[in-house]
């Protein structure tokens, strides 16, 4: 993590951000490493991924949809046909300076599938229940060796940017004690971080994954998941019922993420990162049986990442495709390769930023504003919320809207601040001000469906 702000950096203090989605091996794109049917196909896929800016995968050790990954059979005993699958992935990553974000497994299919999986004591594994899956000692003994397998062979690779401990903790999966999440993370986070420090001199980042709704169910999980004292930074994932899980237009979710991150900012109280690790239409895809049009998605998907940044969050948020096929489209990845281009006009390592919702001063009607900034930069998102189509998308072949700014706190000084086109992923204007005090105010360029500006001082 970076030492002075909310962001990650490289071993050399050089700025890193996650952009990426989640993925798993028997989907498309990588189910060519499956008994190595053909690594080169998903080799090519991860050249074009980092071409198209992608830094980052968030992956589970096991996606258990059926038993075909399996990363144990019988408990305990690690498959070699998967470890060399976890061979090949490692070496292809290294080559094309793709990162990782791993966690031990997917434990929806763990859940759903519980009758086949390994662990069930009816298998021959150690758990009397899935309602015991955090709290079984020898399954909880499992959990740890599966961890320290991947963190010995793998571990020392460069491969791997942070582990979650466990994707989507649950009070259900522990029975419903309010204590587990905390044992958990202290039992677990310090075994895997010692072992990481003994066998390759450093350790990984930590977090702890959760599903954004069950912070309102259970308020007691803010405290584990956004302020203990041993993970480094937080991770939500953003399935908000109506908004985000079901679309039905592209700015609702988008202003539905902004007060999702602004609310976890509120929880934290250090300078940990933020970050969304999933987000998508589940309920769209998997109780509807819907995939969302291309052209819908796409837009979806942008104004998602943008709102998530812009709000004070790392990068872009992590989909969970929820499409047929299991991938994201091209136009998601031209999004990704867009917010990539954007990323140098922010000094992150030094970005002490605060949510500024509510602080700027627009002048104007018809745009919400997200925005995120400290004494020396700000980050600012213009969304107009005034022209949403029948299909749901922003029309943006009306009257552009014609807005002034007004950011607080910067401090005195010359500022640049550049205008990005999100959709195109370029710099359309440019202007350099000098700041006496008080509020910063300017004119953007006309917005005829959405702008990123970014403000940063100039020396």
């Amino acid at each position: 993590m970076a030492r002075e702000a909310p962001y990650f950096v490289d071993e050399r203090g050089a700025p890193w951000t996650p952009i990426g989605q989640n993925d798993a091996i028997p989907w498309t794109e990588l189910s060519g490493l499956i008994r190595r049917r053909d690594l080169a196909a998903v080799e090519r896929h991860l050249a074009w991924l980092r071409a198209h800016g992608v830094t980052c995968l968030r992956l589970m050790l096991e996606y258990c949809e059926d038993g075909v990954c399996h990363l144990e059979s019988p408990a305990g005993t690690f498959r070699p046909e998967m470890v060399r699958l976890g061979d090949d992935l490692i070496a292809l990553c290294e080559r094309h300076r793709l990162y990782l974000l791993l966690t031990p497994f997917d434990t929806f299919f763990i859940w759903n599938n519980w009758a086949e999986h390994p662990y069930n004591r009816d298998n021959g594994g150690p758990c009397a229940d899935r309602t015991r899956l955090l709290t079984c000692p020898d399954t909880r003994a499992l959990i740890k060796a599966r961890l320290a397998f991947a963190a010995g062979r793998w571990g020392g690779s460069g491969v791997i940017f942070a582990w979650d401990l466990w994707n989507e903790m649950h009070p259900v999966q522990g029975e419903d004690r309010p204590g587990v999440f905390a044992d958990f993370i202290e039992d677990v986070g310090p075994f895997l971080r010692e072992l990481e420090r003994r066998r390759h001199g450093r350790a990984h980042l930590q977090t702890v994954s959760v599903f954004g709704p069950a912070l309102k169910w259970k308020p007691w999980l803010r405290e584990p998941i956004f302020r203990h004292p041993l993970l480094d930074f937080a991770s939500v994932h953003l399935y908000e019922e109506g908004t985000i899980d079901f679309p039905l237009d592209t700015v609702a979710p988008a202003l539905a993420t902004g007060r999702l991150i602004r609310d976890a900012l509120g929880e934290i109280r250090d300078l940990r990162p933020l970050l969304d690790t999933e987000h998508g239409p589940i309920h769209t895809f998997k109780d509807h049986g819907r995939t969302l049009p291309d052209a819908f998605d796409d837009e979806y998907f942008r104004h998602m990442q943008w709102a998530h940044l812009a709000s004070g969050a790392v990068g872009g948020g992590m989909r969970w495709p929820n499409r047929e096929p299991h991938i994201l489209t091209p136009g998601m990845r031209e999004a990704q390769r867009a917010l990539g281009g954007f990323l140098p006009l922010i000094d992150w390592p030094r970005f002490r930023r605060r949510n500024l919702h509510g602080a700027i001063g627009v002048e104007g009607g018809g745009v919400a504003c997200f925005a995120c900034g400290d004494e020396h930069q700000a980050l600012l998102w213009l969304l107009r919320t005034d022209c949403i189509a029948e299909n749901g998308r922003v029309y943006r072949d009306g009257r552009p809207a014609r807005v002034r700014l007004l950011v607080p706190g910067l401090a005195r000084g010359g500022y640049c601040v550049t205008f990005w086109d999100t959709r195109c992923g370029h710099a359309i204007d440019m202007a350099e001000l000098d700041h006496h005090g008080g509020t910063l105010g300017f004119q953007p360029p006309d917005i005829a469906a959405d702008l990123a500006i970014a403000i940063r001082r100039i020396g």
